[in-house]
């Protein structure tokens, strides 16, 4: 019985039918609007070099008539691919999250992202040239 006046008394204040306040969530300033829009843009941009390059590999797989179908150059392509997204989006955490609570944190994480995104669009782009 004493316990639970004791936990009654330790309880905070809770009124019935009370709505918690909601806490606003900061909306981005403009220059992390600025660097979102050029993230999407890099992201875009890689998109369409992606097309293009797992096209490439495509045909280079088409063109090996061994018996097993040769290396797979599509579907290491691809593997490569989903690799490199989950390093980008780890690597600009942890980048981002060296500035945890600082209003920047999203400004940095896009530029990260916006450049490595633009690194790996060259890169794929690369893997297209033929000598």
């Amino acid at each position: 019985m004493i316990s639970l006046l004791l936990l009654a008394l330790a309880a905070p204040d809770h009124k019935p039918g009370a709505t918690p306040t909601p806490v606003a969530k900061p909306t981005p300033g403009p220059l992390t609007k600025a660097a979102l829009a050029d993230y999407a843009k890099a992201d875009g941009e890689m998109a369409a070099q992606w097309k293009l390059t797992n096209a490439f590999m495509k045909g280079k797989d088409a063109l090996n008539k061994t018996r097993g179908g040769g290396f797979g150059y599509a579907a290491a392509l691809l593997e490569s691919q989903r690799a490199w997204i989950r390093y980008r989006d780890t690597a600009c955490a942890v980048e981002g999250g060296v500035h945890a609570g600082d209003p920047r944190q999203g400004l940095i994480i896009a530029q990260c992202k916006t450049a490595l995104t633009n690194a790996r669009r060259l890169q794929l782009k690369g893997l297209t040239v033929v000598e």
